[in-house]
């Protein structure tokens, strides 16, 4: 068993690959343009201030708005010279309401979530640094630690270790992979974020209006960085550039995995078609997946939600107890949807329509079935509930875009 990061440059697009032995597990596109991408950080000037849905639009480059919420918690770094935060501060409800954001503002803002259609990126103020083992958080001065890290002792001793660290203006946020870490690990990495943030709002003062002054490392480094990387056993491209990146990120920041890292030169076939990334690309995008059941489910994304709808095809042929044939195809199908969603990179409200059971036991197992499947994802995923009518609702995070939309 071995698990592979394959990234290779297809036209103006960049390809990166996660491969469970052979089973694509995840795939990935970046388009090869300057566009604000998620984790961007903008000195943005605000265009508009809506109160009715209590947002505000801020322009961080010609022709390019970003929709910023508005909250009573906000801590915005303003870009003429001063800085609002809570730090040494009794009451911190005065601070928060001194100055408050309106149209012409000059401040931080940074690209939280991709464009959705004919949505704006949405933005925050409240920067976030994300190391490997952190993560550092404007705003929001506390320790904290993934919902993943389940130990109780484990969780307390993270706490623990980055409770020093914290100040009023910001806080830690300690990363699953953090697990795999030393304690001189994670505190090098803080302090690293630490003069990482100190430099970035020194920026705001000198730099120029619609400055990015903190540009996200690529979606394959990203990848490298975020996805679990001591359970990758090894990350191979056909392209020198992207390697030089790779090598240069990973002497920096993972030392420790250089050494996974693999230039493939072979002439006579290329990388991508060694792994048939175009046929496993076209084939995430078909509508229709089958089971080895012989059943089937059909995805189908829509502008407010992804519906999934799983369907017997063949499988009950020649089949008498159809209740347990029933539960067996959802149970199946619950695999394959917490895979394709993860694949596929769906986000938002996702609607599964499984198979009608009539008995509860059969609906309590095919929940705990799907809720363990979907546990797997490193993106925050929710399942909500089951309607009578066999629905069941899921909530998925959504960062970056679907693979049908890019």
């Amino acid at each position: 068993m071995s698990n592979s990061i394959v990234i290779v440059r297809s036209e103006n697009r960049i390809i990166t690959a996660l491969f469970h032995d052979r089973e694509l597990v995840t795939i990935g596109l970046e388009q090869e343009e300057k566009k604000p991408r998620v984790g961007d950080i903008y000195i943005g000037r605000v265009q508009n201030v809506v109160k009715n849905i209590n947002g505000a639009f801020v322009e961080i480059a010609d022709k390019e708005v970003c929709y910023l919420p508005l909250s009573e918690n906000m801590s915005p770094v303003f870009c003429d010279g001063r800085v609002r935060s809570d730090s040494n501060t009794a009451d911190k409800k005065e601070v928060k309401n001194e100055r408050k954001i309106k149209v012409g503002d000059e401040l931080l803002v940074q690209i939280c979530k991709d464009t959705a259609k004919s949505k704006a990126p949405l933005a925050t103020v409240d920067i976030n640094l994300t190391g490997r083992y952190v993560v550092l958080a404007k705003g929001k001065p506390k320790a904290g630690v993934s919902s993943k890290i389940t130990d109780d002792v484990e969780r307390a001793r993270l706490k623990d270790l980055v409770q020093p660290y914290l100040n009023g203006d910001h806080g830690f946020i300690v990363r699953t992979n953090a697990l795999t870490a030393g304690d001189e690990e994670i505190k090098n990495e803080i302090g690293y974020l630490e003069e990482q943030y100190k430099t970035l709002i020194g920026k705001k003062i000198h730099g120029a209006l619609f400055t990015r002054v903190y540009t996200a490392p690529a979606s394959f480094i990203l990848e490298v960085r975020d996805g679990y990387s001591y359970e990758i056993d090894s990350v191979k491209t056909d392209d020198k550039e992207i390697y030089e990146s790779l090598k240069e990120y990973m002497t920096l920041y993972l030392p420790k995995e250089l050494g996974k890292l693999e230039f493939y030169e072979e002439k006579n076939i290329s990388l991508s078609v060694l792994y048939g990334l175009e046929g496993k690309l076209q084939k995430a995008l078909q509508d229709k997946v089958w089971l080895d059941s012989g059943a089937y489910i059909v995805i189908q994304p829509t502008e407010a939600l992804v519906s999934i709808d799983v369907n017997t095809g063949k499988a009950i042929a020649g089949k008498q107890n159809t209740e347990e044939t029933f539960f067996k195809v959802n149970c199946e199908a619950a695999e394959e949807i917490a895979a394709q969603i993860r694949l596929r990179n769906l986000s938002g409200i996702i609607i599964v329509d499984f198979i009608d059971m009539k008995e509860e036991e059969h609906k309590k197992k095919l929940l705990e079935k799907l809720k363990a499947e979907i546990a797997k994802d490193h993106i925050t995923t929710r399942l909500i509930d089951m309607t009578p009518l066999g629905l069941v609702e899921l909530n998925r995070r959504r960062i970056r875009k679907p693979i049908h939309e890019l």
